[in-house]
């Protein structure tokens, strides 16, 4: 496989579904529509079979976990080309978007102010996932694997941080609007970077929408660069009213 798609089985191990099958190298995935991530089928390598039956299982998974089919891809691609020749689509109506950029960068090091909870906390969960009472496939996803929650200043900011493999998988990066321009950001990054190191982790990878200037700005100014980019694609047929 190619260093795009080592790195984005990486950050797949790093938010694992609740539910996974595989064809080929292909792998299928379900959280009760939690995350695009944790709800399509990451398509790199070899599928193990002809495309079209390939796109058929991932619409037969999907359809039997009440899910819509979409396929995740890295750009430029031949999947994605072999995906636009079958007549999917890009899944614009993705509401986090769906074109990402994935960067890698530098792991930061110290922090005052930041801690790591043994467990996270409602406000953690507020924080980064909008709720006080979590789904069970929230928890799964957010939790599953060697994970931290990492908060500052009690929890004006937080953070996800995952080991897979030599890599930093950060995420859910939030700091309350009534906190920002403080450094709280940087903080939480930095202390990631310290939290990674001591679990054997070299780099720090990210996936941020390409249309979100803010973090894309912060992450640059912090050393980071543009690996690759993804994109979601789903059936141009598909009927999504139900």
């Amino acid at each position: 496989m190619n260093p795009a798609e080592n790195v984005e089985l990486r950050c797949a191990d790093a938010w694992r579904p609740v539910v996974e099958d595989k064809v080929g190298d292909w792998r299928l995935r379900a959280a009760s529509g939690f995350t695009g991530r944790a709800n399509s089928a990451l398509a790199v390598g070899d599928p193990g079979m002809p495309f079209d039956q390939a796109l058929a299982r991932v619409c037969e998974f999907s359809h039997v976990h009440g899910i819509p089919p979409v396929v995740q891809t890295i750009v430029g691609s031949e999947t994605e080309q072999a995906l636009e020749a079958a007549r999917w689509v890009p899944n614009t109506g993705h509401a986090a978007g769906h074109l990402v950029a994935v960067l890698l960068g530098p792991l930061g090091t110290g922090a005052d102010g930041i801690s790591f909870l043994p467990e996270p906390s409602p406000a953690w969960w507020e924080l980064t996932a909008g709720t006080t009472a979590p789904s069970p496939a929230q928890r799964h996803v957010l939790t599953t694997g060697e994970v931290g929650y990492g908060v500052a200043e009690g929890t004006a900011g937080a953070v996800r941080t995952a080991i897979a493999g030599e890599l930093l998988h950060v995420s859910r990066l939030a700091v309350r609007p009534e906190h920002r321009r403080r450094g709280l950001a940087k903080a939480l990054m930095a202390a990631s970077g310290s939290w990674a190191a001591e679990r054997g982790a070299t780099e720090c990878v990210l996936q941020v929408a390409v249309d979100n200037a803010p973090a894309l700005a912060l992450y640059v100014a912090l050393g980071f660069r543009e690996h690759h980019r993804y994109r979601y694609w789903t059936p141009a047929c598909e009927d999504r009213s139900s």
